[in-house]
């Protein structure tokens, strides 16, 4: 039914909440702002600058970079989802394309996702810095979709946030919410399909 899966990478490939919220919740603190972690939660999805703009965070490129940096910290806190790894190498024998629609910059898919030797596995990546508009506007997804050359009915997008469902639906993509990241569907009632772990997306890829 799909010919093209595009993955979010934050919650949904990589399971980074705890390096995301801790790096931010030190950060905050250095810089004079303390708020509890739960306040904080909005940030999973939204590129890093937006999110220190929505805080009201001062010398935002500077506080953005040290961001970036204090996250490399908790690198040993970030794990490729269970069951993920294996979801991803199998793909192409369906046969369908991949493709990557992240929130993070280029520079923090280089230190924060490569690492993890998933890269080769998708044809086209759309980062934070190659659209100026940004999830939940559809722009991201509809350059990925335009650079695998995807009609948006052949397409689903894989993820874990509100964001990444707004964007999905903006740019006539159905959406699959990955609920290994996301842990709750609430929220999420207007999701197309939900995925309870990786495999499930093999059964859906397969009907």
């Amino acid at each position: 039914m799909f010919k093209y899966v595009i993955f979010d990478v934050d919650g949904t490939i990589l399971d980074t909440e705890r390096a995301i919220l801790k790096s931010l919740d030190q950060v905050l603190r250095e810089e004079g702002h303390a708020y509890p972690i739960e306040e904080l939660r909005f940030a999973l999805g939204i590129p890093g600058q937006e999110t220190l703009r929505k805080l009201k965070v001062d010398d935002l490129e500077r506080v953005h970079s040290k961001w970036s940096q204090a996250v490399l910290e908790f690198s040993h806190e970030v794990e490729v989802f269970e069951g993920l790894r294996e979801v991803i190498q199998s793909l192409p024998e369906i046969p369908v394309r991949t493709g990557i629609v992240t929130s993070k910059t280029k520079q923090q898919l280089a230190d924060e996702f490569e690492p993890f030797g998933l890269t080769s596995n998708f044809e086209q990546i759309v980062c934070a810095d190659d659209t100026k508009n940004h999830k939940p506007h559809p722009d991201p997804l509809l350059l990925c979709l335009a650079k695998l050359n995807a009609p948006p009915n052949e397409a689903i997008y894989i993820g874990d946030s509100v964001y990444d469902m707004q964007c999905a639906k903006e740019a006539g993509v159905k959406f699959a919410l990955a609920l290994w990241g996301a842990k709750q569907r609430k929220g999420f009632e207007s999701a197309d399909y939900v995925l309870a772990e990786p495999k499930d997306m093999l059964q859906l890829l397969n009907e």
